[in-house]
């Protein structure tokens, strides 16, 4: 398939080929038919784009904040190479998209193959789009037409949060694409309508469905016009669709509003209010949130789960739905908003006019591509590398943002030799593969574990992928390094320990590695070496500084994420146990109690560890902590020494004669120093740098503490 990206740094637009996505629970695979650019949106991000560094900061200043906290605790190089890898990723472009199911994932049986849908895809010749991002087309609305159902929906929903009534005056401040079919939709509502803009042509088009128009660029007065509009009274309503810096249109829908009126903004303006303004008009002011009800909630878009129809009407399906049926009926008409129409494969060409002509209105790309060259899983990046059999060969599935900064590079640097990277939706395998110089991207792992070229995969994907991933590259025969965790249940861990056993038994003796980097890193490599020459238990105080991440992250997720105990206190939990290097013999924990203001309470607990040599250690894993205090502490008091470790960065002893500090310019969890040893392991034969039983039994005591913290009442 081919997917329209666009270059975050230098904002250049261009086509990426890459394998089509799976059609995974809960989503459908799309062919596109059809798709519009959405001009205002596109425009800025394009516009943003082409800034230099120093405007791109400038529009983004809460992003700057976070990056200089980032520099204070994880050293200045650190975040540089965060920051670059941020913005070397390419951004996709679209979410008006027409097209046919070509299959429907499991949990979508309300769609078949050959239906007509409109969804919320980019512009790609194939997309996956979750089920409730989804509605049929009816047979009266052609696929040119329904293209606008998307950004017909945005303005209903402004609609709905102004609950506007009929014969009601409503201004529709901005008529771009979203105003126009927004003033349709209030004419259909039984309002009354004044738009306002700046651009005449705009204007008259508003002016052709039923609206009165105001120009404030040919001397108009916006609040006047309002006024006259209403025969005094004040408006209504105000719908605010404009794209703009100033705090005009806010201003001017406020003066211009009745007593307990309505402002919604669907759009982006300055909002510098007046409190005089709003004060003594007890006016109500609303931002509107994109299609409707379900955007950006997981459960709704991720999970497929519907709101119930008696409590939520109308949710983001069914405002698609419900401009769908409007059109059908003739009560919109977006044909005279259609300003060009561009094939897919001109796309850049596209672009190109909607920043250099601002009088564009309504771009359409055309799609006439067979369907079955769009659909492959496995494209090739490059034909001439050659692999080494003797050596490892790798195939990765994932490419997130933690595998394609920190694993891929760390391989790649190692002596990986890439092979296939697998991701589930096809363009960040293409990406982060072409870049990294992989010879293949694909979207069907069994087709990579079939392979016989790769003998081992690196598996960096959602946390309750990891034991069937790993299961099934294991009795595949390959060599597998997993990011933590393995297993986030015992069951799962279970059948990976399983599949293990049997590989060993069986003679092939593959290695099984688990991302335990940070007793990689040099600063502890050097601790262990001091503490080897202390032949008494010791004491341990390790505190995570974790910081807050939503309830509703798919971390939290106890099915999904496993929590973030399983999913990252096991880090701790290992570097525990490979500082006493004896066996973990007792588990103790708690979490902060049950309360009504945290909703979260089992990622700010305590976990003591007892080990078989008397050694005994206190895991402090807090989500409750200052961003700007230091991520990660560990400190081991022994034979009247201490050592003391600040975020991987600054390292200082007491008590050690000839030993003081280590510290680094640049934090080194010991990611590289990891992979480097899990394939000179494969390479020469050697014992697997973490062994099996070290991998299980960290494992499963990160599942028992897990299951101690849910257990507690209060």
């Amino acid at each position: 398939m081919k997917q329209v990206m666009q270059n975050i740094t230098s904002g250049k637009v261009e086509h990426l080929e890459a394998p089509a996505p799976i059609a995974a629970r809960n989503a459908v695979k799309i062919a596109t038919k059809k798709s519009l650019i959405s001009v205002g949106t596109e425009r800025m991000l394009v516009d943003f784009g082409k800034a230099s560094y120093i405007q791109k900061a400038r529009q983004q200043p809460e992003k700057v904040k976070m990056v200089l906290e980032k520099a204070k605790t994880d050293g200045l190089m650190s975040t540089i190479d965060t920051v670059r890898s941020k913005l070397s990723q390419p951004m996709p472009l679209g979410y008006c998209n027409v097209g046919v199911v070509v299959e429907a994932g499991a949990g979508s049986s309300s769609f078949s193959a050959g239906d007509r849908v409109v969804s919320n895809g980019p512009h790609a010749d194939m997309v996956k789009v979750s089920k409730n991002l989804c509605a049929k087309i009816p047979d009266e609305v052609d696929d040119e037409s329904a293209a606008f159902t998307v950004l017909g929906s945005i303005g209903l929903q402004g609609i709905r949060l102004l609950n506007v009534t009929l014969g009601e005056s409503v201004v529709v401040t901005g008529v771009g694409l979203i105003g126009l079919l927004t003033v349709q939709l209030l004419k259909a509502h039984g309002c009354r309508v004044l738009a306002i803009d700046y651009d005449q042509a705009k204007l008259d088009l508003a002016k052709g469905f039923g609206a009165e128009i105001c120009n404030p660029g040919k001397g108009d007065d916006p609040v006047e016009a309002g006024m006259a509009f209403s025969k005094g009274r004040g408006v209504d309503a105000v719908i605010i669709t404009a794209s703009t810096k100033t705090n005009d249109p806010v201003t001017h829908a406020a003066r211009m509003s009745r007593k307990r009126g309505r402002i919604v903004l669907v759009g982006v303006t300055g909002l510098e209010l007046n409190r005089a303004d709003f004060y003594e008009k007890e006016l109500s002011f609303q931002v509107s949130c994109s299609y409707g009800p379900g955007r950006y909630d997981p459960f709704y878009e991720d999970n497929g789960n519907d709101y119930p129809i008696g409590f939520v009407r109308w949710t983001e399906q069914r405002n698609f739905e419900a401009v769908l049926d409007m059109m059908a009926n003739n009560q919109i008409d977006v044909k005279p908003l259609i300003s060009h129409r561009f094939m897919f494969e001109n796309a850049p060409d596209a672009y190109e006019l909607l920043t250099s002509d601002k009088t564009a209105l309504g771009i359409l790309l055309d799609y006439n591509s067979d369907v079955s060259t769009r659909n492959v899983s496995n494209v090739v990046l490059s034909s001439c590398l050659s692999f080494d059999a003797k050596k490892p060969v790798m195939g990765f599935i994932g490419a997130g943002n933690y595998a394609s900064r920190v694993l891929i590079p760390a391989f790649k640097s190692a002596g990986g030799q890439l092979h296939t990277i697998v991701t589930a939706g096809g363009i960040n395998g293409v990406v982060h593969g072409d870049k990294a110089g992989f010879a293949a991207a694909a979207t069907d792992i069994a087709g990579m574990l079939a392979n016989e070229v790769v003998n081992t995969v690196a598996i960096v994907t959602q946390h309750d992928t990891h034991a069937r991933f790993v299961t099934s590259a294991l009795n595949a025969g390959k060599h597998v390094f997993v990011e933590k965790p393995l297993a986030i249940n015992s069951a799962e861990l279970a059948e990976v320990e399983n599949a293990y056993i049997t590989q060993h038994e069986n003679g092939s003796n593959p290695h099984l590695m688990l991302g335990f980097n940070r007793r990689f890193a040099p600063q502890v490599q050097k601790m262990h070496s001091l503490l080897k020459s202390i032949k008494e238990p010791k004491s341990f105080v390790f505190t995570m500084n974790a910081g807050e991440i939503p309830a509703d992250s798919w971390v939290q997720d106890n099915e999904v994420g496993g929590g973030r105990i399983i999913g990252e206190a096991c880090h701790y939990i290992d570097l525990m146990r490979f500082f006493a290097g004896a066996e973990i013999v007792s588990v103790q924990a708690r979490r902060m109690g049950n309360n009504d203001s945290i909703a979260i309470t089992e990622d700010k607990a305590s976990i003591t560890l007892g080990f078989a040599d008397g050694s005994f250690g206190t895991i402090h894993y807090l989500a409750n902590g200052a961003t700007n205090f230091p991520k990660e502490r560990l400190e081991i008091f022994a034979g009247g020494r201490v050592l003391q470790l600040d975020n991987f960065r600054k390292l200082r002893g007491y008590g050690f004669p000839g030993f003081r500090k280590l510290n680094l310019w640049r934090q080194d969890k010991g990611q590289n120093a990891c992979v480097n040893e899990f394939l000179r392991a494969i390479e020469n034969g050697d014992s697997t740098p973490i062994s099996a039983d070290e991998v299980f039994e960290v494992a499963r005591v990160s599942i028992q503490v897990a299951e101690l913290l849910r257990s507690q009442k209060s």
